[in-house]
């Protein structure tokens, strides 16, 4: 098992209950079942929701089914979504819109790679990007041969990608990336100013990275995320990345919630958390707490008041 900072701790979002926030102090309730059914209570602006989605099928997932040396096969080098992968972004695509998600996330945040930078602008980008309009497209058309019609960044949330958040590196050609420079020219709209090399630099043709060291990325990624100002993130990303690094969380839970965050996704799933920052990495302010005493005036509490009086027992 992984040394876990006490920075960060992980909740389904299923299991949680959110009241609507009082007037002096927004706080978020979390049902952490270690020594029973007693909440947990976290001050709401230490708290961010993510929703993590693996990427859709590609291409190496077809014969990596079939045959895992397939993987090893350079003919899947970074490897494009398939026709069924991308019928799976357009139905994520309708459930993201039909349950609010799309007006809520803030940010999204995919891993450099063509199956996750295409699977998140098709499930949190725009509608169909047409010459003229006043924005840079997400994505061009037919990337990756795809056949699909070019994505606007119009009405959607910015896009950024992030290394921390890749595949295992080494070894396997579909977990290696193509240069920076010709993702820009691909995805126009995407953030890549994060990738410090053109060049993937991360993967090695001999060396395959441990799901030791994937943890401590992960967790490494997560505690990255509380430098960012939004309170509400989509992370576009891979099986082995989500399995190793959430598998490090929920010790402290029910062994059917642990387990609920630790079971390996299905192509295009997406799972919706809570993250806590219980050791103040991040610097949010509330936006909804309310100091009170507006007007000043006279407010000791009873039970102060008792405690105080010299004739209290």
């Amino acid at each position: 098992m992984y040394d876990l900072p006490v920075s960060v701790c992980f909740f389904p979002f299923s299991v949680i209950k959110s009241p609507s926030p009082p007037l002096l102090f927004s706080l978020f309730v979390a049902l952490v079942m270690d020594s029973g059914p007693d909440p947990s209570l976290y001050p709401l602006h230490r708290c961010k929701t993510i929703h993590v989605v693996r990427h859709a099928q590609g291409l190496h997932n077809v014969e990596g089914e079939k045959n895992y040396k397939a993987y090893l096969n350079p003919e899947y080098l970074d490897a494009p979504l398939t026709q069924l992968g991308w019928q799976q972004v357009n139905y994520l695509r309708k459930h993201v819109h039909a349950s609010g998600l799309s007006k809520r996330v803030e940010l999204v945040v995919t891993s450099p790679l063509l199956r996750t930078l295409q699977t998140a602008v098709g499930v949190f980008g725009g509608e169909g990007f047409t010459d003229g309009m006043n924005a840079l497209p997400l994505m061009v058309a037919n990337v990756g041969n795809s056949g699909r019609e070019a994505i606007s960044s119009l009405n959607s949330p910015p896009f950024i990608a992030v290394e921390d958040c890749r595949e295992h590196f080494g070894v396997h050609p579909c977990d290696k990336r193509h240069n920076v420079s010709e993702y820009q020219f691909l995805f126009p709209a995407v953030d890549f100013s994060l990738i410090e090399t053109d060049e993937d630099v991360l993967w090695k043709a001999d060396v395959r990275e441990t799901t030791e060291e994937l943890a401590a990325r992960g967790l490494k990624f997560l505690n990255w995320l509380w430098t960012r100002k939004e309170k509400e993130i989509a992370i576009v990303t891979h099986s082995g990345f989500l399995v190793h690094t959430l598998r490090a969380f929920g010790n402290d839970c029910h062994p059917l919630v642990k387990k609920e965050m630790g079971t390996r996704f299905a192509n295009c799933e997406l799972r919706s958390m809570v993250i806590v920052d219980r050791s103040m990495i991040g610097s949010d302010v509330s936006t909804t707490n309310y100091p009170g005493k507006i007007p000043s005036g006279l407010d000791i509490p009873s039970d102060v008041g008792e405690e105080e009086s010299p004739n209290s027992i």
